[in-house]
């Protein structure tokens, strides 16, 4: 059974950022939670967030950082199930404040997962990145960090119930803060920055990325890593996408970045299994990763297999992305 079942108590951190907002909207309309509590730091995002659902006594919203384990503690009374997707994630804004990014994405997850066991949380999803693959800059490497206490959670929990696990995508379609928004935003110019016209990019909608939640819920046992399979664009045909009549700059990649996204390295390899729709990456510890009941129905990926933006056998078309825009527009850039 679904750990999301009808009447659970869910708390979502970082709940006013773009994923927020799609998972409460689906969470609500899908399952019938007898509280669904909004854990932020920023009062007005919250006063914002709170006009969209009136008087839903579902609601609730509770002012707190990560940083703060007692405040973690209190908010964590009574809650079942909870999905942690705050973090500092603006790459250049983490290199250049490394302290605060450490503490919010490392510190942080050391105090939900302190916290989730010592409430008796029964189920905690939290949400990586590509970036944890093999990272390069900063960010990646505290969201790399943070995957491994989530995994390592599952034993540290003891024989309490609390069970942890991940999922990874990259940057979400339309989100605030992405590349369709921001090209959008300089489209009227009639010129866009293309950091190397060879660069690829993964594209999940937010819809996408709280189903792999859900399923993350529905079917884990503890230390998985989730990768939904999406599809990959060029940044050059992202950039034709929303503005087809735009001279496309060459201007170099930015410290930090990739040319191409990776959800799994090759040294993951040994441990993630292939289903349908999603790879799971199990645990290198406790020989978890030969554990039946994690692997089910999972096939093992060939040895030195990776999944990355550019070796992807499924891609989007232009077309696609432009009727995206089109149906979605409204939406992009808003949260």
């Amino acid at each position: 059974m679904t750990a999301i079942k009808n009447n659970a108590s869910i708390l979502i951190t970082g709940g006013t950022g773009s994923f927020g907002h799609a998972f409460v909207r689906m969470t609500l309309a899908r399952f019938t939670p007898r509280r669904l509590v909004i854990f932020s730091r920023d009062e007005m995002k919250q006063w914002e967030m709170g006009k969209l659902y009136g008087d839903d006594p579902r609601v609730r919203f509770f002012i707190g950082d990560v940083r703060d384990k007692e405040r973690l503690h209190r908010a964590l009374d009574n809650i079942e199930v909870v999905v942690h997707a705050a973090a500092t994630k603006i790459v250049p804004t983490a290199e250049y404040n490394p302290f605060e990014c450490i503490k919010t994405n490392i510190i942080g997850a050391m105090n939900l997962i302190d916290a989730c066991i010592d409430q008796k949380v029964r189920r905690v999803v939290a949400l990586s990145t590509d970036k944890a693959s093999s990272p390069i800059n900063l960010y990646g490497a505290t969201k790399l960090a943070a995957d491994k206490l989530f995994v390592a959670g599952n034993s540290y929990s003891g024989g309490k119930d609390t069970r942890f696990s991940v999922v990874r995508y990259g940057n979400v379609m339309g989100s605030r803060g992405s590349v369709i928004p921001f090209f959008q935003s300089l489209a009227p110019s009639g010129k866009l920055p293309i950091t190397d016209p060879r660069m690829t990019r993964f594209m999940i909608t937010l819809e996408q990325g709280v189903e792999l939640v859900w399923h993350a819920f529905d079917d884990m046992r503890g230390g998985e890593i989730y990768v939904k399979k999406i599809p990959s664009m060029r940044i050059t045909d992202i950039a034709r996408a929303v503005a087809p009549d735009a001279e496309q700059e060459i201007i170099g990649v930015r410290p930090g970045e990739k040319l191409h996204e990776q959800m799994i390295s090759p040294e993951d390899a040994p441990h993630t299994y292939e289903h349908d729709d999603h790879f799971v990456i199990l645990p290198a510890i406790h020989n978890w990763s030969s554990d039946p009941r994690r692997i089910k129905d999972g096939h093992k990926v060939p040895e030195g297999f990776s999944y990355t933006s550019d070796n992807n056998p499924e891609w989007m078309s232009v077309e696609t992305l432009r009727s995206w825009i089109e149906a979605n527009r409204a939406h992009i850039g808003k949260t």
